[in-house]
């Protein structure tokens, strides 16, 4: 039933020093669909890929707004997902209300890495198992950042998390060099490429997924289904022409052989199956 015997506690320390049940909560956005984030010098820019259970379903929203300024992107349990969305719009309230500002990004993300920590030292509780990319725009400029079920958080200037997301990071890397001067529609198409290039079958359609926009002079807006529309038609029509093809497949090509590596080693260094399925 269990892996071995020090993960049946959060608060259980394996020889080798690991909480074996923060790692699973780690493997559970893993398991996510894909979420990519990226900013430029005035825009910050979420794309996420969504799921349906079945055809008869409709898909599950992963993009969520925090505030006028801010909003996230998940990967994992979308039930956690909405718990830490709903406090950091409560948080975002009650700074308003108090200060008669917008909540600073940093120091939100830093609430939420606080609250992630404490599950994972606390008996009774168990790790939130999903990961949040913030992005939002104040008076520094537009941030990205990336939370951990561990209680760890991270700034970036593109980052991918989720399902095959290695192929969406190695095509980040190739091209983010041209972030910081891209307008918002080409950080849009950027990020619908990093996207394409997680998707292991099928192709990106108005359905199945969505883009935030958040930046210099425009509030946080979510364009799903007719609104992304566009972009997408665009990106077939590059790769009709050869454009785009090449650095997608070339992604996805590099990522799969990442990802691929990357299970061989943790299934040598865990020395058992991987972890339960969860629903993401």
């Amino acid at each position: 039933m269990f892996r071995n015997q020090y993960d049946t506690d959060v608060t259980t320390w394996s020889p080798q020093g690991r909480l074996f049940q923060v790692e699973y909560a780690m493997e559970a956005v893993k398991q996510g669909s894909c979420a990519v984030g990226l900013t430029s010098k005035t825009h910050a820019v979420l794309a996420t890929l969504k799921r349906a259970q079945n055809e008869l379903s409709s898909y599950q929203r992963k993009i969520f707004k925090i505030d006028d300024h801010m909003g996230i992107a998940i990967s994992g349990l979308t039930a956690d997902g909405r718990v830490l969305c709903r406090y950091m719009r409560n948080e975002c309230l009650n700074h308003r209300y108090v200060y008669e500002s917008s909540m600073p990004i940093g120091r939100l993300v830093r609430q939420v890495a606080d609250k992630h920590q404490v599950c994972t030292q606390r008996s009774w509780k168990r790790p939130y198992g999903v990961g949040l990319l913030v992005a939002g725009h104040d008076a520094r400029g537009p941030h990205l950042y990336n939370t951990c079920p561990s209680g760890n958080y991270w700034e970036y200037k593109a980052m991918a998390i989720g399902a095959r997301s290695q192929a969406s990071k190695t095509y980040l890397e190739k091209h983010f060099e041209a972030f910081p001067t891209a307008t918002p529609e080409e950080m849009i198409l950027h990020g619908l490429r990093a996207l394409a290039a997680s998707l292991s079958e099928g192709e990106l359609t108005k359905a199945n997924c969505a883009v935030a926009l958040v930046g210099e002079g425009s509030s946080f807006v979510v364009l799903e289904e007719d609104d992304v529309e566009p972009y997408i038609q665009m990106l077939k029509e590059e790769e009709g022409g050869g454009g785009g093809a090449e650095p997608m497949a070339e992604a996805a090509a590099e990522g799969g052989a990442a990802a691929a590596e990357g299970g061989a080693a943790a299934a040598a260094d865990d020395g058992g199956d991987g972890a339960a399925p969860m629903e993401s």
